[in-house]
Order: C-alpha cells, then sequence, then structure tokens
C-alpha cells in the first residue's frame, strides 16, 4: 500500500457502530508507532464506524431493502463517497462481515482499484443447517419483540423492526447461506479472518472453514476472546490488525499465509 487507506469497521445484527467504542479508543491509542521502513503506518489509518441503515442513529431509506446484497450497495457506495479518492480496508463482525463481502463483490466489479484488504470478524460458516438456522429465526425474532424488557447497552432498542428481521431472515435463508463461499472464493484482495477461542456463537473451525475458500487469506485466534472481540480484547484485536496491515507493505514472500 502507497498511500494510507480508510478502515472501515461495520457492526453486527442488532447492534450499532456503538460496539467499536473501545477498538476505537485501541486504534488511537496506536498513533506515532509508524514503521521506521518508510511504509505506510497502521497508526496512519483513519478508522470509520458508521451505524447500518436501521440501526443506532441512522434511519433505514424506504427504498433500501433489508437483505444482503442491498445492505452491500450501500456500504460500497457509502465508502466510496467517505474515502474520497483512498484506498478501502473493509472490516465486518459477524453479519456485518456478511455485508462487507456484498460490499466487496460491489466494488470488485465497479470500482475494482478502491479495495484493498477485507478483515473478517468472528465470520464463518457458508453450510446450510435447515433446524439450527430455523431455530436462530426463532430465538432472534422473539430477542427483536423483547427489546423494550432486555438490558443490552449496545444499540439494539435503536434497531428498526422491520430492518432487524428482514436482515435476520434474509441472512440465514438457503440461498444466502450458500453464496457466501462464491463470494469468499471470488475475493481479489488480501483477507484477514480473525476467531476467538472462546467464542461459542461463532467457533474458531466455522471461521476457519469459510476462510478456506479463499486463496489470499490470513487466520488469526485471539486466545480467551469471545464473540465481541472489539470489546472484551480491543487492544488485541488492533495489534492483531496493525500487524497484518503492515505484513501488507512488504513483498509477498513475506506474507505469512495464515497464523494460529
Amino acid at each position: 500500500m502507497t498511500s494510507a487507506p480508510l478502515l472501515i469497521g461495520i457492526h453486527g445484527w442488532l447492534l450499532s457502530s456503538r460496539v467499536w467504542e473501545p477498538f476505537q479508543k485501541a486504534w488511537a491509542a496506536g498513533e506515532g508507532n509508524a514503521d521506521q521502513g518508510g511504509s505506510v503506518a497502521p497508526a496512519s489509518i483513519p478508522l470509520w464506524c458508521p451505524d447500518l441503515p436501521g440501526f443506532g442513529d441512522l434511519k433505514r431509506p424506504r427504498d433500501l431493502a433489508p437483505t444482503l446484497p442491498a445492505y452491500g450497495r450501500w456500504l460500497a457506495e457509502q465508502a466510496l463517497r467517505r474515502a474520497d479518492g483512498r484506498p478501502l480496508v473493509l472490516m465486518g463482525h459477524s453479519l456485518g462481515a456478511s455485508v462487507v463481502l456484498h460490499a466487496a463483490d460491489h466494488l470488485q466489479q465497479q470500482a475494482p482499484d478502491s479495495l484493498k484488504a477485507l478483515v473478517l470478524i468472528a465470520a464463518g460458516g457458508g453450510i446450510y443447517q435447515p433446524r439450527p438456522f430455523q431455530r436462530l429465526r426463532q430465538g432472534g425474532r422473539l430477542v427483536v419483540l423483547m427489546r423494550p424488557a432486555l438490558p443490552i447497552p449496545l444499540g439494539p432498542f435503536q434497531a428498526e423492526r422491520r430492518a432487524a428481521l428482514g436482515l435476520l431472515v434474509n441472512s440465514t435463508c438457503r440461498g444466502s447461506i450458500r453464496a457466501i463461499p462464491e463470494l469468499v472464493s471470488r475475493l481479489e484482495v488480501e483477507n484477514l479472518w480473525i476467531s476467538g477461542s472462546q467464542d461459542r456463537v461463532m467457533e474458531p473451525g466455522y471461521v476457519r472453514h469459510l476462510a478456506g475458500y479463499s486463496p489470499q487469506h490470513a487466520l488469526v485466534n485471539l486466545p480467551d476472546c469471545g464473540h465481541l472481540p472489539m470489546q472484551s480484547h480491543p487492544e488485541a484485536l488492533a495489534s492483531a490488525l496493525r500487524g497484518w496491515l503492515q505484513s501488507l507493505a512488504r513483498p509477498r514472500s513475506c506474507n505469512s499465509a495464515s497464523s494460529a
């Protein structure tokens, strides 16, 4: 990378951009750690963490359907506008990673020189299992309907019901699940997959499985970390991401294919 890209963080289902706040502080604390070799230092990379439409404080336009492809196109357009010519590194957590994969597919077709790398956190699977996904949809619907009684401080109270339920159903249907591995296989840029060793929502094995569809992937498994590393281990997440971004500035022969 010859110029500093814009790093964009996309939150997961029923959350908001507020989930990134600890990570944003950890990322900002890395300023000044410039690479003395002359390459772009990750600490100089600006970070933008927007709300997805219908979540947090951002209203969903009536013409934006609550589907992964539609949200992916929205993200691609917003990312290009926000970057203003900078290269892009898209980072998504959980369902946000699926949005990022759809955005990447759109960018590779419409603005192929804009996308430089992807970071997928707690994202895995790609195998459709009818009963588990049916239970997930049923449980998720109950969570949405019971929100006023749940003391969750990360922004779900502000999620629009149609956006939350629409994305839940769309992201867990057979077609969407089976499309994800194909999107990963079509990635034309380096991609980093981050799992948590104690994640019970998306276990590391599922992350490794989905990452394996891309020949340009790297893996990092954060020890003692659950499903929300940006909350529980923001410094470790920031350190792993800085190290990987630095490796992209080195010759390809110096890059590691994966790490435990």
